[in-house]
């Protein structure tokens, strides 16, 4: 179920969170009652709601689960602003039981070839999904041109839909996050097309080239023409991070710079000393992930869980930097987008 919409007033998400589950200690019994019946119509009628009183923009759905023989998946479907609270929704719900599991994000279904289901009238079969896959030399992303022969009979959007649908499944949606490319919907299958059944592998290989702690060194020029060189985690993706939405940004001056306003050796020195001590400073709550060195200065930009003391900490570690005052802000930043070029 796909609702759209946007709250207009500022919402107290842990309120929202709590009253949700709340709503769910109560309701399970008949949900229970509407699952074990097959009655689909009168569980969206009652869930529905519940799930849009968190955010109207979140979609649900029930599935299969893991271990559980249900699965509650309450999802941001791809938007970077909802993530993290459908993260801290699923942390905040009861233990796992017999019947039911909670999931932020779908998850892939081991059985997903052996799905069948109706699209406008048109049996959507996964044993019939094909796929032509690109793997842009040095990227960590295969494109996906996806194929089926229901797709000529049905329009633009649905298409899309069902194509990430059926890659939500074959993948799980995390990962279809992380490592599928740009999608394309095709209404003609591709000429080099190959079962569906082995995009998990394409995708298995490809992440064996880009294992995790790898940096990239780039170099550029800021808008005043001066030349700058920055480090960023490679591949960089919130979604590897989906809890961690408030973005520190700490900037340190150096004296000791060459006429184009890089550090010489020894403040590049100073400079990478300070990078590691900080680095010793983050625990598993917060993430550097990259830092811009230019015309006298290098800002780090850290994310964090923002219940986590990260930000304090460095407040005070950055007072060790021997040259210049150093400036620290805070703000909350679900999509990343203080580091936009350098996500993958």
């Amino acid at each position: 179920m796909r609702l759209f919409g946007r709250k207009s007033e500022p919402v107290d998400h842990g309120e929202l969170i709590a009253a949700f589950w709340s709503w769910w200690d109560e309701a399970r019994p008949r949900v229970d009652a509407l699952v074990d019946a097959g009655d689909a119509g009168e569980l969206a009628e009652l869930v529905g709601p519940a799930v849009t009183a968190l955010d109207a923009s979140l979609i649900w759905e029930v599935a299969p689960g893991l271990a559980a023989k249900h699965a509650l998946v309450v999802s941001a479907a791809g938007n970077p602003e909802l993530r993290a609270f459908a993260h801290r929704w699923a942390l905040a719900g009861p233990a796992a039981d017999e019947r039911w599991e909670f999931h932020p994000s779908r998850q892939a279904n081991p059985q997903a070839l052996d799905l069948t289901i109706d699209v406008g009238g048109h049996q959507f079969s996964m044993d019939r999904f094909v796929l032509g896959l690109r793997v842009p030399p040095g990227t960590p992303r295969v494109n996906v041109s996806a194929y089926h022969p229901i797709f000529q009979d049905i329009d633009d959007e649905t298409r899309m839909e069902t194509t990430l649908l059926a890659l939500d499944w074959l993948l799980g949606e995390d990962e279809v996050a992380r490592w599928v490319g740009d999608i394309v919907a095709a209404e003609y299958e591709p000429i080099d097309s190959i079962a569906a059944i082995h995009l998990p592998g394409v995708v298995a290989d490809v992440a064996q080239s880009f294992p995790a702690d790898r940096w990239a060194l780039l170099e550029g020029q800021t808008g005043t023409g001066k030349p700058l060189t920055a480090t960023a985690r490679y591949p960089l993706r919130p979604v590897d991070y989906p809890l961690f939405d408030q973005h520190i940004s700490l900037t340190v001056p150096y004296r000791d710079a060459d006429p184009n306003g890089l550090p010489t050796p020894e403040a590049l020195a100073a400079l990478t000393t300070f990078t590691e001590q900080l680095t010793t400073h983050l625990t598993a709550e917060a993430v550097l992930t990259a830092h811009l060195t230019t015309e006298g200065t290098r800002t780090f930009h850290i994310y964090a869980n923002p219940t986590s003391p990260t930000a304090t900490t460095l407040k005070t570690f950055a007072t060790t930097w021997p040259t210049g005052r150093p400036r620290l802000t805070t703000d909350n930043d679900p999509s990343w987008s203080a580091v936009a070029h350098f996500l993958t």
